[in-house]
């Protein structure tokens, strides 16, 4: 296991002010919008119309819709998102939104997708998977599992992708992993995981919540939300728990939390799993940043810089290959 030295930097003023306006305005609002059918619309267009201005895409990056039915009846759906600059031609991003398994899109993320490419000079596919409650699990895996093979069986190296991902979206990165190093199948180059849930019954975040808020989200509202998705009975099955046992290989993973993070016992509970299997993994604690703070790249400044140590991971597991190095050459 590579040990890393790490400074944490401390948080803006800025970043302090916004998170004492989300703590006073969104977190109750959250309390009051039911996890029905019409309260997920609502949830959807609210978060939607906050991260269009909160977290705008980077200026002139190419989006790219893909519908594509593959031959075992999925349906993959997405967006390739390349940045200004983007020139790396045989590397990838597998990107997974977050927000319960029921809110957000590509479309949400586009923000956040569009720095990452920028930053690491990569083309990043940001998949739509299937959402709760309409579709509850295991729509969502099937839809990852799928844009996984999809991308390999149109000339990706696995080697030569990294799985990230976002709250629900970094359980559904691990536990991709997982399935695949369990069944011995080729694993990505790395796996980067933004504030994961680690139990869908929030066992451990709503402890930690009722010690310090986080301003984004109560982890009760979360739990609510989570069982739209998966119910108590469903939450038992083996593709949603993460457990290293009998893993004999898994790729680096970095994990980013705030200190003021719900899932931040979750994100904690990870990492000393990986560790303790005998894997490499990165945790990075941001002092005073909420739930997924890297998306609100206009308001939070430490959203940059997380985004920089991203690519700088990115960067360690997955060096240029010649082919891109040619690319680059021939610009």
């Amino acid at each position: 296991m590579r040990l890393h030295n790490w400074q944490p930097p401390g948080i803006s003023r800025r970043s302090r002010v916004a998170i004492g306006l989300i703590g006073a305005t969104w977190r109750p609002l959250t309390f009051v919008i039911p996890p029905s059918r019409a309260g997920v619309r609502a949830m959807r267009a609210l978060i939607a119309g906050a991260l269009s201005v909160t977290s705008p895409p980077v200026c002139g990056t190419d989006f790219v819709r893909v519908d594509e039915q593959m031959g075992n009846g999925l349906v993959v759906r997405g967006s390739w998102v390349r940045a200004p600059g983007t020139s790396r031609a045989d590397d990838a991003i597998l990107y997974i939104h977050g927000s319960g398994y029921a809110i957000c899109s590509s479309e949400t993320h586009r923000g956040l997708t569009s720095h990452l490419s920028a930053a690491t000079g990569l083309p990043v596919f940001s998949i739509d998977y299937r959402l709760s409650p309409t579709h509850r699990y295991p729509a969502a895996p099937q839809d990852v599992r799928g844009a996984w093979e999809w991308l390999i069986a149109n000339g990706r190296d696995p080697a030569r992708i990294v799985v990230a991902g976002d709250s629900a979206g970094g359980h559904l990165a691990i536990t991709l992993a997982l399935e695949l190093a369990r069944a011995g199948e080729p694993l990505p180059a790395a796996v980067v995981a933004l504030s994961p849930i680690l139990d869908l019954s929030m066992t451990a975040a709503i402890p930690r919540d009722r010690i310090e808020r986080d301003p984004f989200a109560a982890a009760v509202v979360a739990r609510k939300l989570l069982l739209t998705y998966a119910d108590a009975e469903a939450q038992r099955d083996e593709g949603l728990r993460i457990d290293f046992r009998g893993v004999h290989a898994f790729p680096p993973v970095l994990i980013h939390a705030g200190s003021r993070e719900m899932l931040g016992a979750d994100c904690t509970e990870l990492a000393r799993r990986i560790r303790g299997a005998g894997f490499e993994v990165e945790h990075r604690v941001w002092p005073g940043q909420m739930h997924v703070f890297q998306a609100m790249t206009v308001v939070f400044p430490e959203s940059h810089v997380a985004i920089a140590d991203i690519a700088r991971f990115v960067a360690t597991h997955l060096p240029v290959a010649k082919s891109n190095l040619t690319a680059v050459a021939s610009a």
